[in-house]
Order: structure tokens, then sequence, then C-alpha cells
């Protein structure tokens, strides 16, 4: 698999945008886990970061990522511009975390 170039502006420094694709998402959904609620429950008292959901927001950023990769790959892009992350609540104790973009054919300027 050949590396895919992202970015969040509209355009590569070093490229030209030779084909602009369509747009490429990646999504996933994922519910919290009680023990890890009550866990974090404990930290709201004492404080501080809570782990257990700073590690569950990245792995479904990577794994969105990955996906929305994946179908920008299969679709022959080189490249991503205007990549963004959102996050919608879909049930109570459950999200989706979307990555989205545009999937391009580049040339090297």
């Amino acid at each position: 698999m050949e590396k895919i170039l992202i970015t969040t502006q509209d355009e590569f420094a070093d490229y030209n945008i030779i084909e602009t694709l369509g747009m490429v998402k990646g999504n996933t959904i994922r519910a919290r886990h009680i023990g890890k609620d009550i866990m974090a429950g404990l930290r709201t008292i004492v404080g501080g970061e809570i782990t257990e959901y700073t590690k569950m927001l990245a792995e479904s950023r990577e794994q969105s990522l990955d996906r929305m990769i994946a179908q920008a790959q299969e679709m022959g892009a080189d490249g991503i511009v205007c990549m963004r992350f959102t996050t919608s609540a879909v049930m109570q104790g459950s999200a989706e975390l979307l990555a989205y973009g545009t999937a391009v054919k580049l040339e090297k300027k």
C-alpha cells in the first residue's frame, strides 16, 4: 500500500491536485464500559486526566482515520485534503467519531 498524504488544508504546498475523486469517510461508534465509567467517576472526585476516555477516543480517531484512508486507497487517491474529525452522540453512553475529507490525485510540483 502506498502512503496517502493527508492535510486539513485545501491543498498541499509541494503538490498540485490533478484530479478530485470525491469525499471519503471512516467512522466508528464506541460505547462506554461500566468498569471504565466507575474509574472515571472516581477521577472526577480527585481530579486529573480521565485516561480511560482519553485512550478510548484516541483509538476511535485512529480507527476512523484508517477506514477513511482505506476508502481513499480503493479510489486510487494519492492524498486527502480538507480532512476533519467530527463526533455525535448516537444514544446515551455511546458516540460516533467520523473522519472525512476529499480524496485527490496528486502530482509533484
